[in-house]
């Protein structure tokens, strides 16, 4: 499966910017998401790599085929991409059957393909299994009900997936009536050396494909009706729903439609399969399930996937890959672990996590030691201790040249012929504060910020309950799942949110003593909103 590379990919509309200088590399077999809120760009970004939107600017490449480079002018339309796209809305045709919804795709195909010949090719692939009748037998028997009469509509459909054979080889072979005990040694022979006799007089490969000077010979086609059989019969296996080939899209449950959706979609090969929020109109189980089958299918079939969520819980699950984006900008490219425990910036840390990171305003300046000493709460103080050695003074300093790097980057390209300013301005992350009582900040002024204000991202994990912890709080809601209890707890007139697992119970009111634990809280500079370190925080 092939590489995807986006290089400077710009889509604007006007002067809104849908995604803006997108620089990404999605690599062969991975499972990407690209995660974010609405209209953050995640959708346009995947309808651009499919050719179902063109770029404003930039250059997308697929394997070694560039599809799109404004600079040249290459746009290759989407049908040309050689990929599949799976749909929010299933968009099954209700008239027919699963069978006719998968093949559809298939019978419309016309494009340049081996010559082969189907006729020498089925003659050697039946004479192979007539020559060993005993294992034919032993299937059909299979079919027998308990009066140990033959079901010919369930033997074809044993012989098809027994021997991996369309409905018409397999009706041939039904045709033959091994099940009475006919010697068909001679018939098999027969075939065999029909077909060699093919293979010999027409420079036909091992695959019964016209050759010639030793190539492959080629033809524009359209796919026969065994083979678009044995395409549809393969991909049902793998979604496992060939138990429904005769039903329509009425008579199946949401996620069986969703499973026929995929199978249309997979059935041309595609290269890459992208995937557009398919998991949306299921409901949280039958979700669940469909995760766990999208892992199988990504494994079993080999494909690069690429799928669009704004469930981080989804994309946390099922990604190898997790691209995090807001407002058109890439805000984090890397696995899912790595994002979540390791978060660029606030928003990232935001957005992934549930229940969501603690938020602490805090204001502080590094001690001699290393330690940076804060203020947080009402006044209470504390101290962040770095896991690795860490230079605020450095630190802010290369925060300000990279600022004003990027600002004479953005002066320069403002003076280029065509060059439209963003109208949806690029924002530092407004956070939330939990309160108990929530002010209305849309009434405030923006504080002047200094090097001195500083954020902690507290995991709700690293909140645990002790009878020595150095925090005095107060219960301000539980809600236990049976495995394990959220909790908010009130520090002063701020709430933390706690996971604590087990069954233990909590009463609403009542005093308890925290501690925050680990060396993964990490520290955010408030005025850019990047991450400046990780460490442990004591109180």
């Amino acid at each position: 499966m092939p590489e995807i590379k986006l290089e400077h990919v710009t889509k604007r509309w006007g002067k809104f910017y849908a995604v803006d200088d997108l620089d990404l590399v999605i690599g062969d077999n991975a499972f990407v998401t690209l995660l974010g809120p609405s209209g953050c760009g995640k959708t346009t970004t995947l309808r651009m790599i499919a050719g179902l939107e063109t770029p404003t600017s930039g250059r997308i490449t697929i394997g070694d085929k560039v599809v799109f480079d404004s600079a040249q002018g290459i746009n290759i339309p989407a049908n040309k991409r050689k990929v599949g796209f799976l749909f929010q809305n299933y968009a099954l045709w209700p008239n027919m059957t699963v069978y006719q919804n998968i093949a559809f795709g298939l019978a419309n195909i016309k494009e340049e393909m081996p010559k082969i010949d189907f006729e020498a090719k089925n003659n050697a692939r039946l004479g192979q299994i007539l020559s060993e009748p005993g294992e034919v037998v032993k299937v059909l028997d299979e079919c027998r009900d308990k009066n140990g009469k033959l079901d010919e509509k369930k033997a074809i459909v044993k012989l098809i997936d027994a021997f991996t054979i369309s409905q018409y080889t397999a009706k041939k072979l039904f045709a033959y009536h091994l099940e009475q005990g006919k010697d068909v040694s001679r018939e098999a022979a027969a075939l065999r050396e029909k077909a060699e006799s093919a293979k010999k007089a027409q420079n036909l490969n091992d695959a019964f494909q016209f050759t010639s000077g030793g190539r492959t010979v080629t033809e524009v086609r359209k796919l026969t009706k065994e083979e678009i059989d044995l395409s549809v019969r393969r991909v049902s296996r793998i979604v496992k729903i060939g138990m429904f080939m005769d039903r329509y899209p009425a008579e199946l449950s949401g996620g069986q439609q969703q499973r026929v959706a995929i199978a249309r979609t997979l059935a041309p090969e595609p290269t890459v399969l992208f995937m557009d929020e398919p998991l949306s109109n299921l409901d949280a189980k039958l979700r669940l399930e469909m995760r766990y089958e999208l892992q199988r299918l990504h494994v079993e079939t080999g494909s690069t996937f690429v799928y669009v969520t704004h469930d981080q819980m989804e994309a946390m699950t099922l990604a190898t890959q997790i691209c995090l984006i807001n407002n058109g900008v890439l805000q984090q490219y890397d696995e899912p672990l790595t994002v979540y425990n390791r978060p660029n910036n606030l928003f990232v840390a935001d957005f992934v996590g549930n229940p969501s990171i603690n938020f602490v305003e805090a204001r502080g300046a590094q001690a001699p030691d290393g330690s940076v000493a804060l203020t947080m709460f009402d006044g209470r103080k504390a101290r962040f201790i770095p896991r690795e050695k860490t230079d605020l003074a450095a630190w802010f300093k290369a925060r300000d040249e990279a600022e004003t790097a990027a600002a004479a980057e953005l002066k320069r390209r403002s003076a280029e012929k065509g060059y439209v300013e963003k109208g949806n301005k690029d924002e530092t992350f407004r956070y939330h504060i939990a309160r108990v009582e929530e002010d209305d900040f849309s009434l405030q002024e923006e504080p002047t910020l200094t090097n001195s204000d500083l954020v902690l991202g507290i995991r709700p994990e690293f909140i645990h309950i002790a009878g020595d912890g150095a925090l005095d709080g107060e219960i301000y809601g539980a809600m236990p799942t049976g495995m394990e209890s959220t909790i908010k707890i009130r520090v002063d007139d701020f709430l933390l949110t706690g996971v604590v697992f087990g069954s233990a119970l909590f009463k609403i009111g009542e005093k308890v003593r925290v501690d925050i634990a680990g060396d993964n809280v990490v520290l955010f500079d408030r005025k850019s909103g990047k991450r400046i370190a990780f460490g442990s925080l004591e109180c």
